[in-house]
């Protein structure tokens, strides 16, 4: 098995330690590099900086994208380890060493973190060199990976989460990774990580209209979160502002063949909607790679039943 020891701003390590968030953004301020070091649900452990120098948490690695500053905001608010979005923007701008205010950044999706006591702080491994700047990949086929992991089994069953934690109701199916004999983790996409993770997967488009403006793209749930719809890939579409408006009141739907139907009443209700009825009867535009991420006819079959109106 492989994972990633992150190396960790103190700053954002700190601040959401106190917050028991549902996933974080562990952002790189560069944002020009993708990072490809895990598979979904890998391990992403946080590395402190000196004086520190030990591992003081843990997350899962959800999804990762090339954002402006303010999308990632909008993305992740204060998971980003802020207050506010001046306060990131100046944290940013150190880092690059320029004044630019939305510049691109990369983000992280990690989701179920655990940010440990410190007395369960773990020593850094005995290869680690000062020298690295971003992070390191192990492996448990190493003996130095193996050992490592080992540890940090120990102290994860002292976190594992009880049956009433808050966001067990958003589990994925999808999500339920084992790692070793002792520890079992319930992995479940957060609002950010499911956000993230449906951008990059359509590829930044609108799933109907091709849309590329990041700031009026939003993830949609096809069987809606209230209503026990999960943060699941499967359950998310990627649509433009108003097409998630009209999706989420049931004007517009996607059938399990993955062809829009728009209703008539548009037309009957407010005498309008020639901008959306182009789109009746085609497929839709973009659609993940590979089909497994595809919309779930489960979900769709759900929304054409009981929220569409036909």
């Amino acid at each position: 098995m492989e994972y990633y020891l992150g190396v960790t701003d103190w700053r954002w390590y700190n601040y959401l330690h106190k917050q028991n968030p549902e996933d974080v953004n562990f952002w790189q301020p560069g944002g020009r590099t993708a990072f490809r070091a895990l598979d979904v649900n890998g391990p992403f452990l946080f590395k402190l900086k000196s004086p520190y120098n030990a591992i003081g948490g843990i997350g899962f690695f959800a999804a990762q994208s090339q954002l402006p500053l303010s999308v990632a905001w909008d993305t992740f608010q204060k998971r980003n380890g802020f207050d506010t979005l001046e306060q990131f923007r100046i944290a940013i701008q150190h880092y690059r060493n320029s004044n630019e205010r939305n510049p691109t950044i990369g983000c992280i999706a990690l989701t179920s973190p655990i940010f440990f006591k410190e007395e369960d702080w773990i020593t850094i491994p005995a290869d680690w060199s000062n020298s690295i700047v971003q992070g390191k990949k192990y492996s448990t086929t190493s003996e130095i990976g193996l050992s490592l992991w080992k540890q940090l089994e120990e102290v994860l069953n002292r976190y594992r989460l009880s049956t009433s934690d808050p966001y067990e109701r958003s589990e994925v199916s999808e999500g339920v990774s084992q790692y070793g004999k002792s520890v079992l983790r319930k992995v479940r996409l957060g609002q950010g990580a499911f956000r993230l993770s449906v951008m990059d997967a359509y590829q930044k488009r609108c799933a109907i209209t091709g849309e590329k403006t990041l700031p009026v793209l939003e993830a949609a749930h096809i069987r809606p979160y209230s209503e026990d719809g999960p943060h699941q890939l499967t359950n998310g579409l990627l649509l433009r502002s108003d097409m998630h408006k009209l999706f989420d009141d049931g004007y517009i739907t996607v059938t399990s063949e993955l062809k829009v139907e728009v209703s008539t009443r548009i037309r009957e209700e407010f005498q309008n909607g020639r901008e959306y009825y182009q789109y009746h009867g085609k497929d839709l535009l973009v659609l993940p790679k590979p089909i497994s991420n595809r919309p779930s006819s489960h979900y769709l079959d759900y929304h054409n039943q009981y929220i569409f109106r036909p």
